[in-house]
């Protein structure tokens, strides 16, 4: 089962103490039901700097899954406690990322919900910063897209 929904996007990203780079975005996607998780996925646009790149968020019992497919190609999972390695690939070359995730919490389901997710980004197990997304997901009927 696929429908339409409003995304509402908050995404933090802080480099070095006191200094935040926020992102905000309204958006449409798609929300689908799949075997025992969701996907909410959007197209990125020229605002975020990723024009032509799909991204697609796999929602699962334990962790959270972010495929970035396009322009840019990466995947980063989101567990709870844990560190992942992934490779970032982008139009200048590749590079291997860690992330190890403080919080990934989901109350999303085919109604819509919320999304947070809180992780250190590493190169080399150099943490390079500290990011969060915090997402909304709402039916296109007029429902308040406040971010919180």
């Amino acid at each position: 089962m696929e429908k339409p929904v409003i995304i509402s996007i908050r995404g933090v990203q802080s480099t070095s103490p006191g200094e935040e780079d926020v992102m905000e975005l309204v958006t449409q996607g798609v929300l689908e039901a799949g075997e025992g998780d969701l996907t909410l996925s959007y197209r990125e646009s020229e605002l975020t700097g990723l024009e032509g790149t799909t991204t697609t968020f796999r929602i699962g019992k334990d962790r959270i899954t972010l495929t970035r497919e396009g322009t840019l190609n990466s995947e980063m999972v989101f567990q709870e406690g844990e560190k992942h390695v992934s490779l970032y690939e982008t139009p200048y070359g590749g590079l291997t990322l860690g992330v190890r995730t403080r919080k990934a919490r989901s109350d999303l389901s085919m109604a819509g919900g919320d999304l947070e997710i809180r992780y250190a980004l590493e190169v080399d197990d150099e943490k390079i910063g500290e990011n969060s997304f915090f997402i909304q997901v709402r039916e296109p009927n007029g429902a308040s897209l406040e971010l919180t």
